[in-house]
């Protein structure tokens, strides 16, 4: 008896003794399948061979969607752990000056945005010097920019939440950064009775960190708690 035909002999009774083998083999089986439906000839429709054929690419949709499904799940995990330091960042300073400082730099890393502005409505001055010693990341506005901002020419009362594609045409709120974003996020902020409204602006020189498309449940937990922080400041 030849080696090739202990071999196969050998192979044979392998495949005998443990079929799974075969079975759990999804290249192996379309080999398999193929070369039936090739003996078969081509006057033979195998609708077994069909039915098999389009169950694997209903498999193949699933594992797609499971797959899509796993990564959207961590995708909201991240930013759930994300949104959830900033928030306790927020309340640790014990002065304003160490709040917009901290605003800018730390929880700007942990929302892994470019920069962020915190705009005030007032009636005061934006040149006054009290203004500008709290850097860029504070920005003051004359009554109705907040709204008119995030509207950004639509009709209508502006939503809680705007995420958008923009190309900042001048520097008044990102400064010498106005070049480089490429998206923001616009969260609206009421700071209390009595008080004008504010805007917390993240901004991203990735024009797909933020688009209209995305769900924006995470970013207003966010600017809620960030309300509640300023006015306790402004109080």
């Amino acid at each position: 008896m030849s080696s090739t035909a202990l071999t196969e002999a050998t192979l044979r009774d392998k495949i005998i003794a443990d079929p799974d083998v075969i079975l759990a083999d999804a290249d192996l089986m379309r080999a398999l399948i193929a070369a039936n439906e090739k003996s078969l000839g081509e006057n033979v429709i195998d609708l077994r061979g069909i039915a098999i054929a389009r169950l694997e690419s209903r498999l193949e949709r699933l594992e797609d969607t499971h797959r899509s499904v796993i990564a959207a799940a961590y995708d909201n995990l991240a930013g759930t752990n994300q949104v959830h330091r900033a928030v306790l960042k927020l309340l640790e300073p014990s002065s304003f000056d160490a709040f917009l400082k901290l605003l800018e730099q730390e929880v700007a890393d942990i929302l892994r945005v470019d920069c962020i502005r915190l705009v005030l409505e007032s009636m005061q001055n934006p040149a006054d010097p009290a203004i500008s010693r709290l850097g860029q990341v504070l920005s003051v506005a004359e009554p109705g920019f907040a709204e008119t901002y995030a509207a950004a020419g639509r009709s209508g009362a502006a939503r809680a939440v705007t995420l958008r594609q923009i190309q900042p045409s001048d520097g008044r709120l990102y400064g010498d950064k106005a070049d480089f974003i490429r998206s923001e996020a616009v969260l609206k902020l009421d700071l209390g009775p009595g008080r004008l409204p504010g805007l917390l602006v993240l901004g991203s020189e990735d024009p797909h960190r933020f688009a209209p498309t995305q769900g924006g449940d995470l970013l207003t937990f966010l600017g809620g708690a960030f309300e509640r922080v300023m006015r306790r400041w402004l109080s």
